[in-house]
């Protein structure tokens, strides 16, 4: 299988913000690599990825819902063919968790309980997309918290 050039680049921009703390770079190189994927009318996969990355490096919480809105409504053309290509070791189904808890996120951020909530469901309902891997365990730990944010119980 050929490594995926788009996909490396944004894992690039990732550990330019969770591994080397430089969100602003990380935010740089996820504009250069927007532009240069055609923005929305690119690759599902890469549009939904990005967008769920270049999401988590805004400074202001409407942005990154607006990021995070694109990723979801990439990740409805997303098939598991196509991840398969990509590498990724879920299936696209295992996508949605993270979507919905990031959304379930910014809804709780900008005092949308009910939307925060409705997300928090919809991420609870595929987390058995994931597997018991670190990014699973990631992903539950932080609808955890999210529930304990709204006050809901497990």
């Amino acid at each position: 299988m050929t490594p995926d050039e788009t996909m490396a680049r944004i894992g690039q921009g990732v550990d330019l913000h969770h591994g080397q703390g430089r969100p602003a770079e990380a935010r740089e190189l996820f504009a250069r690599i927007w532009d240069d994927i055609g923005g929305e009318q690119g690759d599902p996969l890469h549009v939904c990825v990005l967008a769920h990355s270049m999401a988590d490096v805004q400074e202001e919480v409407d942005q990154e819902l607006v990021w995070d809105l694109r990723a979801l409504e990439a990740a409805g053309l997303i098939t598991d063919e196509r991840v398969a290509r990509a590498g990724v070791p879920f299936s696209a189904a295992g996508l949605y968790p993270s979507l919905h808890l990031n959304l379930g996120e910014c809804y709780r951020k900008l005092g949308d309980l009910d939307r925060a909530r409705d997300h928090l469901r919809q991420a609870r309902d595929g987390i058995g997309a994931l597997g018991d891997d670190g990014y699973g365990r990631l992903i539950k730990g932080g609808l955890e918290r999210l529930a304990e944010q709204l006050g809901e119980t497990a």
